[in-house]
């Protein structure tokens, strides 16, 4: 037994192993058959041993070639993948033992996974960029989902084309955010005009439009895009109509204005308002400008004025129908006031006529009026020259007719040399009554109507006075030659003073006297009977005289 542990101490062999079992048969006395089968089955035993352990070592093998085949499989497929023809570091020549080649390919593998691994990085930034903008656009946001990088294709073509799509994207970006921001101040700049919330207007369109947010975080989506353009379609639209409404009211208040005679400074209150009544939309800047309140603050007015227009228009009708008589005064056309002035009561108060109508068609009248008093008025002078020397000869004849007009009295010398010039204004009234009636006869032939003063025709009160000079030129004569008969005066005498009447005449002479009053045209033509002044008649005396004279042998003409 020591031997055995001995052996065991030592250094074990199979010769020594076999040696003791040798030994310890002997002892036992085993057969040599026993002992035969016993080393058949030591030596089954060993060959079934080194059959395990050549089987270990070829799969030991065959794992190995299976590591190098998947690493030269996975070597190609990163080159691939990366797009990359050869690497640094990969071993041009296939020699060595199998474990030598797979150390020699491992550092290469190892760098072409860090550079696998970098480039899967750079594309999963680019494309979750790529995938962000086109969230904004779409409107989608970060919900588009996880990036997925197609590991099959990491080569610098394939990441240039990813870049190249997000330059595209981030200028597409740039170009939406800027038309983004044009729209958002063109709101708010139409808000303004409008007096509308700027805030709560782009809020509604998305709530990342108002200042409150940065720059970058503004929605650029379609949808965005598409409610900015609709808003500032429709914000446009309400100021085109709102300007169209205040520009009605402008003119509304304009025309009232005018119609009433209203102030320039209570005009003035409305200055924001009628500042704008023929500016186009795009003109109209001012903040508040076409706010609500100003156009109904408008309405107001213009309601207000309208209340007031039927009371003032009727003041105002007949302010123009005074021009219109003090025209038709001056020019000495006849018209019924009283007629024209109910007329207009009844034309405001039916209310079938607009007041500006009404105004526009007083003033043709007054402007037709103004014409008409032009086209009389070369006439008129001349009527007004007549008037004045029919006023000089009756006075030169009442003149004539004091026997104390010599006196050495105060004032004599004046009254001589008016009687002077009276008798030289008198010998021309012959030719000033001749241009009279050829230019009155003219402007009848022109205008096809009879030319009527105060009333009577012109030339009826021409003929009127033509025959009273006639008879009163044939009383002088018959008074000259009852004169001879009476008395007979020294040349010498006449010829300095002129003949004397004697105070004891009884034969009545005619004459024309006009005295005035005021500058105004109120003239009278008269009869002097028996030398007194008793038998004076007025200027309307004389005109009804003629149209008497006019109306026994023609109809009377219109008054104009």
């Amino acid at each position: 037994m020591a031997e055995v542990v001995e052996v065991q101490n030592g250094d074990l062999t199979c010769g020594s192993l076999l040696h003791q079992l040798q030994k310890i048969w002997d002892e036992v006395g085993e057969t040599d058959e026993e002992r035969d089968k016993m080393l058949l089955q030591i030596d089954q035993e060993c060959l079934d041993v080194y059959k395990r352990k050549v089987d270990q070592a070829a799969k030991s093998r065959s794992h190995l070639l299976q590591a190098l085949a998947d690493a030269n499989l996975e070597l190609s497929t990163l080159l691939a993948s990366l797009g990359e023809k050869t690497f640094d570091g990969i071993p041009e020549k296939t020699s060595g033992t199998i474990k030598e080649q797979l150390a020699a390919i491992a550092p290469a593998l190892e760098r072409l996974w860090e550079q696998k691994d970098k480039r899967i990085k750079e594309f999963l930034d680019v494309q979750t960029q790529i995938q962000n903008i086109c969230g904004e656009i779409s409107g989608g946001g970060d919900h588009a989902g996880k990036v997925i990088v197609d590991v099959s294709d990491l080569s610098l073509k394939k990441l240039d084309e990813f870049h190249d799509q997000l330059q595209e994207l981030q200028k597409e970006k740039s170009d939406r955010l800027h038309k983004v921001l044009e729209l958002v101040s063109t709101v708010h700049d139409l808000c303004s005009v409008l007096g509308i919330d700027f805030y709560t207007t782009v809020t509604e369109v998305h709530p990342t439009l108002n200042d409150a947010t940065g720059v970058q975080s503004k929605s650029i989506s379609n949808d965005t895009l598409a409610r900015l353009a609709k808003t500032v379609v429709t914000l446009k639209e309400d100021k085109k109509q709102r300007l169209q409404k205040l520009q009605e009211l402008a003119t509304q208040l304009t025309d009232l204005w005018n119609l009433m005679d209203t102030s320039l400074e209570e005009q003035s209150f409305f200055d924001h308002v009628t500042c704008n009544i023929s500016a186009s939309v795009d003109e109209v800047n001012v903040p508040g400008a076409l706010a609500l309140d100003l156009i109904e603050q408008a309405e107001m007015e213009v309601e207000r004025l309208d209340l007031l227009k039927s009371s003032k228009m009727k003041e105002i009708a007949f302010k123009r129908q005074g021009e219109l008589e003090e025209i038709f005064a001056q020019a000495h056309i006849e018209i019924d006031t009283q007629a024209a002035k109910e007329k207009i009561l009844a034309l405001i108060d039916s209310g079938n006529v607009e007041p500006s109508e009404l105004l526009a068609d007083m003033d043709n009248q007054i402007i037709k009026a103004k014409e008409e008093a032009l086209s009389r008025k070369d006439i008129l002078d001349k009527v007004e020259k007549w008037m004045s020397a029919c006023e000089e000869e009756s006075w030169l004849e009442d003149y004539n007719r004091d026997d104390n007009r010599y006196n050495a009295s105060r004032g004599a010398h004046l009254n001589l040399k008016r009687a002077e010039k009276a008798r030289i204004l008198v010998n021309k009234i012959p030719a000033l009554v001749d241009t009279l009636v050829a230019k009155t006869r003219a402007w009848e032939e022109e205008h096809g109507m009879t030319f009527m003063y105060d009333g009577v025709p012109l030339l009826a009160m021409l003929d009127e006075y033509a025959m009273l000079r006639h008879d009163r030129e044939e009383e002088k004569r018959r008074l000259k030659d009852k004169k001879k008969i009476l008395e007979q005066p020294s040349p010498e005498f006449e010829t300095a003073f002129g003949s004397r009447a004697s105070p004891a005449r009884v034969v009545s002479t005619k004459k024309v006297v006009g005295p005035r009053s005021g500058g105004t045209p109120n003239r009278r033509l008269s009869m002097n009977q028996n030398g007194s002044r008793s038998g004076k008649r007025d200027s309307s005396t004389f005109k009804e005289d003629a149209a008497s004279r006019v109306s026994g042998s023609e109809p009377a003409p219109s008054t104009p």
